[in-house]
């Protein structure tokens, strides 16, 4: 027993001195590639035990033939070892420099493709990492141009709709001017109606603006969404009745919610405004306010006909008319847009589907808490 615990000393020692060589070569290389480090270590774990091996031969005073053997033994093991650790840390180097090269790619024209071949499991995992970067990168990038040709169209878009009335109230302010206007009331009834558009348009922008800087400031109180609903229905009538459209909320179940009752009026009002004007004659805007386990649900579905499925995600974007007329009866494509910065801006949702006849637009809001 006093042997082996001899041996193991020696043994120990032996290799501690090989352990501490080789740290301290690890530290001095620890900016170096991965192949150093990978020769290192084969050094270091071959090294230990060849002068853990010697000094325990040494102790046991073996012969000079049987010390010669086991050096030459230990010395195959450490060429072997470290041809092996060579050959591993370049494969690992060369497949570092193959992702490095992909990534830099990557950088220059935003896409990423993963290096061909087998990596090890971290290489593997900064791949799939840097995978979906460009997933999301490429996405992100997409949202933007469209949101760029959004704003692009926008501005044209409005422009129009600016010069066109600005061209015609000018026109009327110097027939009145030059006193060459036969019906002077008319004039000034229809410069009255132009310059509310105006100002309505310029509020939509306005409200628009602060939904897109984060500046949207709510001030929640509890309400029904029924009175809500009710109230705008009762705005909305006079419009309704001039374009021949007849109303319908019969379907309102009280459901309390806790929003900003000035907001979420001008939410119905787009809704319902937006329905009636595209709603033929004699046609049915119907609104209806359900109740899930956790959502209040309000509805406006009209008679429109129905919107192209490849435009229905598209409904709520900022400047969208659902036809490339340029024309001002055609709203300068705020309304849909304002109705979702607000809603979302309420923790809700809005949503458009196609339903017989029409569509159906959808206002999903969180329920009030019952212990508000």
């Amino acid at each position: 027993m006093k042997d082996v615990l001899l041996i193991a000393v020696y043994a120990l020692g032996g290799a501690a001195c090989a352990g501490l060589l080789g740290a301290v070569a690890l530290r001095l290389s620890r900016h170096r590639s991965v192949a150093v480090s990978l020769a290192v270590v084969a050094v270091v774990t071959v090294g230990a035990m060849l002068s853990g091996t010697l000094a325990v031969a040494r102790a046991m005073f073996l012969s000079p033939h049987d010390l010669n053997v086991v050096t030459l033994v230990a010395g195959m093991a450490a060429v072997v070892s470290l041809a092996t650790a060579v050959l591993l840390g370049r494969w690992v180097v060369a497949r570092g420099r193959d992702l490095a090269r992909a990534a830099r790619d990557f950088g220059a024209d935003g896409r990423f493709a993963p290096p061909p071949g087998q990596a090890t499991a971290e290489l593997a995992a900064v791949t799939r990492e840097l995978a979906a970067t460009s997933a999301r990168l490429a996405a992100s990038r997409e949202r933007e141009r469209a949101l760029d040709a959004s704003r692009r169209e926008l501005v044209a878009w409005i422009s129009h709709d600016l010069r066109t009335p600005l061209a015609g109230l000018r026109a009327m302010a110097e027939a009145l001017e030059d006193g060459v206007a036969d019906e002077p009331a008319r004039y000034h009834r229809q410069i009255r109606t132009e310059v509310e558009r105006l100002g309505t348009m310029v509020g939509d922008l306005f409200e628009l603006s602060r939904i897109h800087a984060g500046a949207l400031e709510l001030t929640p109180s509890r309400v029904s969404l029924r009175d809500l609903a009710a109230d705008a229905l009762l705005g909305a009538d006079p419009l309704a009745r001039e374009s021949g459209v007849r109303l319908c909320g019969d379907d309102l179940v009280h459901v309390p919610v806790d929003v900003d009752g000035k907001e979420m009026t001008r939410v119905l009002s787009n809704l319902l405004g937006n329905a009636i004007r595209h709603t033929p004659s004699d046609g049915t805007v119907a609104v209806r306010v359900d109740r899930t386990p956790s959502t209040a649900v309000l509805s406006v579905t009209d008679g429109c006909g129905g919107i192209p499925e490849e435009d229905l995600r598209k409904v709520f974007d900022t400047g969208w008319r659902g036809n490339p007329a340029r024309t001002p009866p055609a709203g300068a494509g705020l309304g849909l847009a304002i109705v979702r910065g607000i809603v979302e801006a309420h923790a809700g949702q809005a949503r458009v589907r196609n339903v017989p006849g029409g569509c159906r637009f959808e206002v999903t809001l969180p329920l009030a808490d019952a212990t508000g």
